[in-house]
């Protein structure tokens, strides 16, 4: 889509265009109408239910098809081009200018044919001439389970046909997960949170939750802390392309109750007796820091 200059800084002027340019190189030829279209690009959302599973999607798109009236041709029906009267098919005209180093020979695209080396006598009415009109058309774009943001399908010859019946660009699609409400996404793995009451955790408990799958069991251990997670192994997301599936992650909050009428009151200093517990010594600990290593280091080499 786009070009850069080459060794030198002159763009698409080689040093053998400007050599041609002053002693009249032999002519390159002429061009072809015929060339490639454009590749595009176009963003489709999806859920993240469909992202997992994958989908399929119809695309509407307004791009340049094959004119249908001359097929590409740029010709009207019943016409073929003609050779330049002016440069006889060459596409280029040459002329003879005197300078300081005497008799120049330059050679310049033709006018009359555009550098083509062909006329169109008559061209197509429909395209103008371009061989290609403006059309909206439909594309199936299936998205594959494991896509994530960012994402690109590439539709190969799906993108703008190219002038003079040259062939189509390719399209590319790029995905964008909507966030989910419950579930956050982590590489494979599916995170969310669960709050469960202080009598569950303590005693274990088998709970029921909602995923993408369905309604799926997970089994709390009695002592349950606040902080641990359990998996819900193969109901995550699966690699793009790859088999098998990441895990749900759920991580638990335990709920400490805040309102306590007298008997729940009576029944848990009762509890706190039988375990000993009515006068805790509080002890201190170190906070865990994931990242203690690097942390010490950085304020080792900041001179901390």
């Amino acid at each position: 889509l786009g070009g850069s200059a080459g060794p030198g800084g002159f763009g698409n002027f080689g040093f053998g265009d400007i050599m041609d340019a002053f002693f009249g190189g032999q002519p390159r030829g002429p061009r072809s109408r015929t060339r490639r279209g454009q590749d595009a690009i176009m963003r489709i959302e999806v859920d993240l239910n469909e992202a997992v599973f994958g989908t399929e999607r119809e695309l509407q798109v307004e791009t340049a098809v094959v004119c249908p009236t001359c097929t590409g041709s740029c010709c009207a029906p019943g016409t073929s081009p003609a050779q330049c009267g002016i440069c006889r098919g060459r596409g280029a005209v040459q002329s003879m200018q005197r300078s300081l180093l005497g008799n120049v020979m330059t050679s310049r695209p033709c006018s009359a044919c555009q550098g083509y080396g062909q006329t169109l006598p008559v061209p197509c009415p429909e395209c103008a001439g371009e061989g290609r009109v403006l059309a909206r058309r439909s594309i199936a774009v299936r998205v594959v389970a494991g896509v994530d943001t960012g994402t690109r399908i590439q539709l190969a010859g799906q993108a703008e046909a190219g002038p003079g019946g040259g062939p189509n660009g390719d399209l590319y699609v790029e995905v964008v997960v909507r966030p989910h409400e419950i579930f956050e996404r982590r590489g494979h793995d599916l995170h969310a949170r669960l709050s469960v009451p202080m009598t569950s955790a303590a005693l274990g408990t088998t709970l029921t939750l909602d995923t993408l799958d369905g309604p799926r069991e997970v089994m709390l251990e009695p002592g349950t802390q606040a902080g641990q997670s359990v998996r819900l192994a193969g109901l995550g997301v699966p690699p793009l392309h790859g088999r098998g599936r990441g895990d749900i992650v759920v991580h638990l909050d335990v709920e400490t109750p805040q309102r306590l009428d007298a008997r729940q009151r009576e029944l848990l200093e009762e509890l706190a007796q039988l375990r000993g517990e009515e006068s805790v010594e509080p002890k201190l600990a170190p906070v865990t820091e994931p990242n203690r290593f690097f942390t010490r280091l950085k304020d080792v080499l900041s001179g901390r």
